[in-house]
């Protein structure tokens, strides 16, 4: 048998044109580089089993949203919480964590500003408030303040939902509920409230109507829901008037507009709540049906 050396391929064809020649430096560089992506594949698969999965596991019985985590401290609400996780500001188990929708529980230690957040137990107090307080958490002036009215209602520290002038009485609610009070006194949910009006003199009927169409006071147009006078009208003094505005001092000014004085303001009702069993200057908390309703305002 002869063997042709110039054509020397198997019966199977010449495959070496698969096959690039390297020289044995390129062959070293080329195992070095090999094994540095090894070797780095294996610290980053290390790293990932290190960080601490909140969000991929299922969710346990004692385990909340981190947002809510943040909100039940009374920090916040859940919306800003979450504005402060998004901005790196929170910290968990010593860690930063910049992801939305992950869980904790009451192991797990969570820090914003150096500060470990404890949640609270949700706490509702509606106060009859008196004249002559302001609705602040402190005072510099060392004036009267609402807290002092509700400083035995609880341990938590709770907070006034919206306001009420120095010299306007009626209902205002407390909680450290971040996410209720950010509901209560947004504009969007139209919250109600009725207020009675005494003044310093008889409403005229057509004034009364410039006030139910609406009235372009300094920072634009108010519209009130109802007016009416208080009781069987017989006293054109008193008035009765349900609001979802918000706005600083807006019933006052109202009739300020159409130069009347207003000698006493009485919030009677507030998102459904009435004064009902409440003497002047006196609490009670909130029965769950009433929290419940609260909750469902959309």
């Amino acid at each position: 048998m002869s063997i042709n050396k110039k054509n020397n391929t198997s019966k199977h064809g010449d495959f070496s044109k698969f096959y690039k020649k390297e020289s044995p430096k390129a062959m070293k560089k080329a195992y070095r580089k090999e094994k540095n992506e090894f070797f780095d594949s294996l610290k980053k698969e290390k790293s990932k089993s290190d960080a601490p999965n909140y969000k991929n596991t299922a969710p346990k019985k004692d385990e909340l949203r981190l947002n809510k985590y943040i909100a039940n401290a009374g920090i916040c609400s859940r919306r800003e919480a979450d504005e402060l996780i998004q901005n790196g500001e929170i910290k968990v188990n010593g860690k930063v964590v910049t992801e939305l929708g992950i869980r904790v529980s009451k192991k797990d230690t969570v820090s914003y500003k150096g500060k470990i957040l404890k949640p609270e137990k949700m706490v509702y107090v509606l106060l009859n408030k008196p004249k002559g307080y302001i609705t602040t958490t402190e005072d510099p002036y060392e004036r009267k303040i609402v807290m002092s009215l509700v400083e035995k209602a609880c341990e938590e520290r709770i907070f006034p939902v919206g306001r009420l002038d120095r010299n306007t009485t009626g209902l205002l609610l407390f909680t450290n509920d971040g996410d209720m009070a950010k509901k209560l006194t947004h504009p969007k949910h139209n919250i109600k409230k009725i207020y009675h009006v005494v003044l310093d003199k008889p409403l005229a009927s057509n004034d009364m109507l410039k006030v139910a169409e609406g009235l372009d006071l300094e920072d634009g147009h108010i519209q009130v829901d109802k007016i009416s006078y208080a009781e069987d009208g017989s006293d054109k003094c008193e008035i009765g008037v349900e609001l979802h505005s918000g706005k600083n001092r807006i019933v006052r000014r109202i009739f300020e507009h159409l130069n009347y004085k207003v000698i006493r303001l009485d919030r009677v009702a507030f998102a459904g709540l009435t004064k009902k069993d409440i003497s002047r200057g006196k609490w009670r908390y909130l029965k769950e049906f009433e929290i419940n309703r609260l909750k469902m305002i959309k």
